[in-house]
């Protein structure tokens, strides 16, 4: 099976890692993915110390491998993020710092609890910025990506970013889903990669089953990006746009954003209602392009060892052959 030097710092046995997706995550979808030798991860922001506590106990209650708490530093509560160092886990995750917001402080906390740091990145400045600051992996995001993505497409942000930041290892996200995104993303550079969509659809996430299904059912082609669902929930996170499943509540506030902000409040409360209901047509639904690449709801765990074993055939079966039979032969 494929390891790079990233698994060695992570101690991990596959280059997989899960997204920290906030209130999508669950301690069973990260417990899932980290007992399967990937990378499990814990959104944190929006927590509370007891909830930091219980969520992290109650995941290790299901696996003592390597598993990280992820947050968002432009809205973190400190007492939350205490509570996480006093947890040790062995990676802390952030993301998404204002420009004035100063990194090494929240890096050499998570340093000195003995904890590996990551920080997502969806542009080469931000990515060396956190290097520079002492980040020990740097996630490279694209814009495919669900949820709150930046600007630049993977292709050509991943190699940017890794150029960047050698030696630092890097993680690639946005548009992953298979093995076939894992080989690609180590042809670009980076050690492994970063998903979130493809685990929304699985057994363990925390997602209304309709949502499930309506990741499944989606062609890659009903995402958009857009603030509208930031506005509705009245915050707003520096420099990103969400992606999300194009739906009736999306085309409604579309080029009506002033007016969302008029009636914000009432708006909140018809979407989490919708949520809660699963309403697919009302409810908000982060997933990325890569959705058409989804096509059923596994266990996390299946998923993690169903792409290594692609990514490994590819990589010694498939892509040899290849090489085998273009070598040049003199005289023809």
């Amino acid at each position: 099976m494929i390891r790079t030097p990233i698994c060695d710092l992570l101690d991990i046995q596959h280059p997989i890692a899960l997204g920290g997706m906030g209130s999508a995550s669950s301690p069973a979808m990260t417990a899932a993915v980290s007992r399967a030798g990937g990378l499990g991860a814990m959104g944190c922001h929006y927590l509370t110390p007891e909830q930091v506590r219980e969520r992290t106990a109650a995941t290790r209650k299901e696996t003592n491998k390597p598993f990280g708490l992820n947050f968002l530093l432009f809205d973190t509560r400190e007492d939350s993020f205490a509570a996480a160092l006093d947890l040790r886990p062995a990676v802390m995750q952030f993301a998404w710092a204002r420009t004035d917001q100063e990194l090494k402080p929240y890096f050499n906390r998570a340093h000195e609890a003995g904890c590996k740091v990551t920080y997502m990145a969806g542009a080469v400045k931000e990515a060396v910025r956190a290097a520079k600051a002492g980040a020990d992996v740097i996630i490279a995001q694209g814009s495919e990506g669900g949820g709150h993505v930046g600007w630049m497409g993977s292709m050509p942000l991943i190699p940017m970013i890794v150029d960047a930041v050698r030696p630092v290892p890097v993680l690639a996200a946005g548009g992953f889903a298979d093995g076939r995104g894992l080989v690609a993303a180590l042809a670009l550079g980076a050690q492994g990669i970063l998903l979130g969509t493809r685990f929304l659809a699985s057994v363990e996430s925390p997602l209304h089953p309709n949502f499930k299904q309506a990741i499944v059912e989606s062609d890659g082609h009903d995402t958009q990006l857009s603030e509208i669902p930031d506005i509705a929930a009245g915050l707003v996170w520096p420099g990103a746009m969400t992606r999300s499943r194009r739906n009736k509540f999306i085309e409604r506030w579309a080029g009506r954003e002033w007016a969302l902000r008029q009636d914000r409040v009432a708006a909140i409360a018809k979407l989490r209602a919708a949520r809660e209901a699963g309403d697919i047509d009302e409810g908000p639904l982060s997933m990325g392009q890569d959705a058409g690449l989804i096509h059923d709801i596994p266990s996390a765990g299946e998923l993690v060892t169903r792409i290594a074993r692609q990514a490994n055939e590819i990589l010694t079966q498939t892509l040899p052959n290849l090489v085998a039979s273009s070598r040049f032969v003199p005289g023809t």
